[in-house]
């Protein structure tokens, strides 16, 4: 985990092949390192694989966390969905803090990634408190962020300001170099490294169209003509190679474009 929170990519993937060779289980760490690569097929082809051939209830707990972060990141919200609604009935079998915290936060994530922010808040609230709890302070912090883009969408900017320096402060304090080049302090914004050719207006119009704004609501709000915003709409998804909003709305999730 160290390694990947700072980058150290390659010291990481040794790490997962030397507990492969010992016999170890190298899933989902494996996958999820795929992930922060920038690799989410390859992450997403060997999550699946795992999952399916995983029939016991403590491995499924196990890799359902990962599953849904690898296809929400691949634009898959349906998939995601389904898998967070398993977490949360082993949930409801077995309590404890721990699942508690990993099913709220995968709940909170999936609503944002479908443009509900106001349901992503409920889940993103319990799930920082349960990793309080646990004294998660990684873990904390991601889901953070989370609740700053869930309140910047609902337009209250301080507390997403607040949100996000606070989550700076520990991925500092942890040198987790990937989270922290993407919290932007001054402004309070998030900054992707890469935006696929979108422009700042294509940006503006995605954010919104990841609030679950409609096409008309969003020519409203930009002052823009419906053919104009149905143009930007088409010219995203083309660009992101998606056919959906679901699948642009992941896709903004995955960045933290909002």
């Amino acid at each position: 985990m160290t390694h990947c929170l700072r980058r150290e990519f390659a010291a990481a993937e040794e790490a997962y092949r030397n507990a492969s060779r010992g016999g170890l289980e190298p899933q989902p760490g494996l996958a999820l390192l795929r992930l922060a690569q920038g690799d989410s097929g390859a992450a997403s082809a060997t999550i699946r694989r795992v999952l399916g051939e995983t029939t016991e209830l403590p491995g499924r707990t196990r890799l359902l966390p990962a599953y849904v972060e690898i296809m929400l990141a691949a634009g898959d919200v349906q998939e995601a969905r389904d898998a967070c609604h398993e977490l949360g009935e082993i949930t409801v079998g077995y309590p404890s803090t721990m699942l508690d915290a990993m099913f709220e936060y995968a709940r909170g994530t999936v609503a944002l990634a479908s443009g509900d922010a106001r349901g992503a808040l409920v889940g993103l609230r319990r799930a920082v408190e349960a990793w309080q709890d646990l004294e998660v302070p990684y873990e904390t912090a991601r889901t953070r962020v989370l609740l700053g883009i869930a309140c910047r969408a609902m337009g209250d900017e301080d507390t997403a300001k607040l949100e996000l320096e606070a989550a700076r402060g520990v991925f500092a304090q942890l040198g987790a170099a990937p989270d922290l080049a993407r919290v932007d302090l001054p402004t309070g914004r998030t900054t992707p490294a890469d935006t696929d050719g979108l422009t700042p207006r294509e940006l503006q119009v995605l954010r919104l169209v990841a609030a679950g704004e409609t096409n008309k609501a969003i020519a409203d709000e930009l002052t823009l003509s419906g053919r104009t915003v149905d143009r930007h709409v088409s010219n995203i998804f083309a660009k992101l190679g998606v056919s959906s909003r679901a699948a642009a709305t992941a896709y903004a999730y995955k960045r933290q474009l909002f």
